[in-house]
């Protein structure tokens, strides 16, 4: 994918505390360029975009009955929640892309925004996971493993920083706890 010119890293992410940050992208980044590793967190990014957790909460409503309704919404309303609450971030941040910021570093594939911070995908797959695993704790091997595996797809691919998706995965687990908890209130 072609790059946009890159900016001087030390006017978007200044001084040493950044420095581990871009040191660890560009190192991800470096090996995702492997055809394999590239399509392979290609399409665990790309599933991460919704076609996973749509699935999973139409599976839920249509085989768990009544208790799969409830978590689907559930599910739902989470990510409705953390949809807004990244957009805001990401506005108010406007952190640049590691491939727009980061000598070294290049998009494997088009982000589906101009900023970097939070990871959207990951603040999702945390809070829709949180959710879903309070509802049906068998699923964590499978829901734990995809996770993880969308969080570091994000920095291998060049479209985040390793802070963006740690602070993710704080908001998405912070999101999907508080909706749990809000839940217990109201039910």
């Amino acid at each position: 994918m072609n790059t946009p010119p890159s900016l001087p890293a030390s006017e978007l992410l200044p001084g040493p505390r950044f420095a581990l940050d871009r040191r660890v992208c560009v190192i991800a980044n470096h090996w995702g360029a492997r055809r394999v590793v590239g399509a392979f967190f290609g399409a665990v990014s790309r599933l991460g975009d919704g076609v996973f957790w749509y699935a999973l909460m139409a599976a839920l409503a249509m085989l768990g009955g009544p208790r799969g309704i409830a978590a689907a919404a559930h599910m739902a309303a989470t990510g409705l929640a953390a949809l807004l609450l990244y957009r805001l971030l990401k506005r108010w941040t406007r952190r640049p892309r590691p491939y727009r910021a980061c000598p070294g570093v290049i998009a494997h594939v088009p982000p589906l925004d101009e900023f970097s911070f939070p990871s959207g995908h990951t603040l999702q797959a945390v809070g829709f996971s949180t959710v879903a695993l309070a509802w049906y704790p068998p699923l964590a091997p499978l829901l734990l493993g995809f996770t993880a595996l969308v969080a570091v797809s994000r920095v291998i691919l060049g479209l985040h920083y390793p802070s963006d998706v740690l602070a993710a995965i704080v908001i998405g687990g912070g999101l999907g706890s508080a909706s749990l908890w809000l839940a217990s209130l109201l039910g």
